[in-house]
């Protein structure tokens, strides 16, 4: 099993990254004294608008091997860097072969849409076990209605009919999230999100962004060559087609716990004048604590039959990509729980 490293999260404006021999070293000017964090420990570095680091780190990381990635203050991707590429180039030869063949292409968009549908209906089952009522029969229907997707998926012939399914089945979903958590607004709102818990899930999916664009990185794939999302100029269309099977659990049951046990305060997230909600700087220390502490979770793979810790997921479903392009496995093994 690889050892689990630590992501380092950087979000207070005025801060200052910089190396100190074999540590990262913290400057803020509100916050004096010496703050080492060991490089070792780390295999990633998230920085915020406002949070600066030094070229010599930079270089440090680059030469290791270790990401950085930039976001926007409200955890929109703005850069990353990772050094000198590595990986096997055969390895993306057969992943462009693969998206220019039809049925490969199909097979393989049926597995990740599969995986998401899975997903979210046992997280729909998992709700649905915790209240009574109308509410318990909503989500219990509504993961029948999953059940039919999935049903329909495995006989979809054409790339078009899956996008379809899932399609549907998403907005579902997103209609019943007040559902699952009262305090949530129907539908799906992004570009802006306009309440609270589409602010978190924004956000989140950002984080899990960074985590399956490194992964796909690490193993040698293409991060913008996809198989659900397509091929758009600057769009990582493989790291959103892997995000898609680890959402429901990875995040969205994150999010959805955070609301039902109301701790998603006021002052974790502020209104713009043009109605769009964005998470304060408390807001977003708050739910990196969650999700620092949620990667460290353990989650059941049935299709390795072992738990496996949230953080890795996203390495180990990028390894099992990876074997299937390289022919050594005939299908692709999304990512399931029961």
């Amino acid at each position: 099993m690889t050892e689990l490293l630590a992501t380092l999260y950087a979000t207070t404006p005025g801060t200052s990254l910089h190396l100190d021999g074999d540590a990262l070293r913290i400057v803020h000017p509100e916050r004096p004294g010496r703050h080492l964090v060991p490089l070792v420990r780390l295999d990633h570095i998230v920085a915020w608008n406002g949070v600066d680091l030094s070229d010599d780190l930079i270089h440090r990381c680059a030469a290791d091997g270790r990401s950085v990635t930039w976001l926007t203050r409200n955890g929109r991707f703005l850069a990353r860097t990772t050094g000198p590429q590595t990986g096997n180039p055969l390895l993306r030869l057969a992943q462009f072969r693969s998206y220019d063949n039809p049925e490969s292409r199909l097979a393989l968009a049926r597995a990740m849409v599969a995986g998401k549908l899975h997903n979210y209906r046992q997280l729909l089952l998992r709700s649905a076990r915790d209240i009574r009522g109308p509410r318990q029969s909503q989500l219990r229907s509504l993961a029948d209605h999953h059940a039919q997707a999935l049903a329909q998926l495995a006989d979809a012939e054409s790339l078009s009919e899956v996008l379809g399914i899932e399609g549907n089945a998403a907005r579902g979903y997103f209609q019943a999230l007040p559902v699952i958590a009262p305090s949530a607004t129907s539908g799906r709102t992004r570009r802006p999100p306009l309440d609270p818990v589409n602010c978190l899930l924004s956000f989140g999916y950002g984080m899990l962004r960074v985590a399956v664009h490194g992964a796909l990185e690490q193993v040698g794939l293409d991060p913008f060559l996809g198989y659900v999302h397509g091929v758009r100029p600057g769009k990582p269309a493989l790291a959103l087609d892997l995000m898609e099977e680890l959402r429901p659990l990875l995040v969205d049951r994150l999010v959805l716990t955070l609301a039902n046990r109301q701790q998603i305060a006021p002052s974790h997230t502020e209104k713009l004048p043009g109605g769009a909600i964005q998470l304060t700087e408390e807001g977003r220390k708050f739910f990196l604590e969650q999700w620092t502490q949620a990667r460290e979770r353990t989650w059941q793979h049935n299709g390795l039959g072992q738990d496996i810790p949230a953080a890795l997921l996203p390495l180990v479903q990028a390894r099992l990509l990876a074997r299937h392009l390289r022919g050594a496995t005939d299908a692709y093994l999304p990512w399931t729980v029961t």
